[in-house]
């Protein structure tokens, strides 16, 4: 009988390298499903979600607080 050792290692180089390439595949299949879309659009959207205009051109005067784009 083998040690548990080398029984461990042929394991994880066949079962676990198939379940992790499995796992790998399965993230890319989830991520670019169809109709994710608009999902992946309003997740990239959220940093612009309270930008009411835009910035000036103008340096801000550094004497005052900044307002936020929400008020």
């Amino acid at each position: 009988m083998e040690d548990t050792y080398t029984v461990l290692q042929v394991i994880a180089r066949s079962w676990g390298a198939m379940f992790m390439l499995l796992v790998f595949l399965g993230v890319i299949v989830y991520t670019f499903r169809p109709g994710s879309r608009s999902v992946h659009r309003e997740t990239a959207d959220i940093p612009f979600r309270h930008d009411d205009k835009p910035a000036a051109d103008d340096a801000p005067d550094r004497t005052q607080p900044l307002k936020e784009a929400r008020q």
